[in-house]
């Protein structure tokens, strides 16, 4: 696992109801490792939890990092500490800049949708396009606009032209009109979704219905939908560098055996969304429970999260 980077909480701000604001900044000499649009950090807080968070500020790179942080009502513990008891001067433990989430690097027309909290990955992109000089159009969607953060911040930026807001508490002509917002597809269009579960499903299932195909299709999820484990039942994981053979019950995670088996298993939002821990597979047939991976992804086989996924077939046989 990667050494970990000392940051301390050089500022603490109001984003929008219930969203904070975190301005990290190096606690020691050495400089914070550059990123691009679409990274996040795990952030480890007091007790072992791990969140991880998107960057949201391309500008801030030279100088620190900053977050955006939702207060979840049914927070698992993350969010919920860093909003309530993080303050200015507090020294946190993350990760360097890691990217599931690129954009492309070919020219294109690149759209971007953004719901909630989703804008902070959203307006890290929206930035870098504009530096790239790459033509793009953002959608912004909310609930509320008090619950919306860098609305005002986005009217300022030079790219505001390209930025339309959507509130559902607002008038009938400024609601998402998906299906015209996206359009048809062609090979150098991408479009680019975060927020909520079910505003990316909208706008993920209206892009297909539309004739999208997968590969132009790019999202990142920040929490999935609790998972019925009722019927879960009990399998097997052999390792192919030693024949080990790893039993996983049915109400344990095939990550949580990997780890008291004593692999070092890279291990973050335990949720199928991040990709932190994707492991190869090399037969078996897993049971993919991720949000992570794509349809044709998990149709493959090859590879599946542990931290969330089981398997059909009685035994997985892992590349590790």
């Amino acid at each position: 696992m990667d050494a970990l980077l000392k940051v301390k909480v050089a500022a603490k701000t109001l984003l929008a109801e219930g969203i904070a604001g975190f301005e990290l900044v190096p606690a020691t000499e050495d400089d914070l490792p550059a990123f691009e649009a679409g990274s996040h950090i795990d952030v480890h807080l007091p007790g072992g939890l791990i969140r991880q968070y998107s960057l949201y500020d391309l500008s801030s790179a030279d100088s620190g990092y900053r977050i955006g942080v939702l207060r979840e009502p049914e927070s698992r513990g993350g969010s919920a500490m860093l909003v309530n008891t993080i303050a200015v001067g507090d020294v946190l433990s993350i990760s360097a800049p890691r990217n599931h989430f690129a954009l492309h690097s070919a020219e294109a027309k690149t759209l971007l949708f953004a719901g909630g909290i989703g804008i902070t990955p959203i307006l890290c992109m929206a930035q870098q396009l504009e530096r790239d000089g790459r033509a793009f159009e953002m959608h912004y969607c909310g609930r509320t606009s008090a619950r919306m953060a860098f609305v005002e911040r986005l009217q300022a930026e030079r790219f505001s032209d390209r930025v339309s807001v959507h509130v559902d508490e607002g008038a009938p002509e400024q609601q998402l009109d998906a299906r015209a917002a996206i359009g048809t597809p062609a090979p150098d269009k991408h479009l680019y979704v975060c927020g909520p579960g079910g505003f990316m499903g909208h706008v993920l299932d209206t892009a297909r219905a539309l004739g999208w195909d997968e590969e132009h299709l790019h999202r990142e999820y920040f929490a999935a939908d609790p998972i019925d484990h009722s019927s879960d039942a009990a399998f097997e994981i052999a390792i192919r560098s030693s024949g080990q053979i790893i039993k996983v019950a049915a109400g344990q995670s095939a990550a949580h055996a990997l780890l008291d088996a004593g692999f070092d298993l890279p291990l973050s939002c335990e949720q199928g969304v991040c990709g932190t821990c994707m492991t190869r597979v090399l037969s078996g047939t897993p049971d993919h429970r991720d949000l992570y991976l794509t349809s044709d992804e998990h149709e493959r086989n090859d590879c599946f999260m542990p931290c969330c996924s089981r398997a059909k077939t009685p035994r997985l046989l892992l590349d590790l």
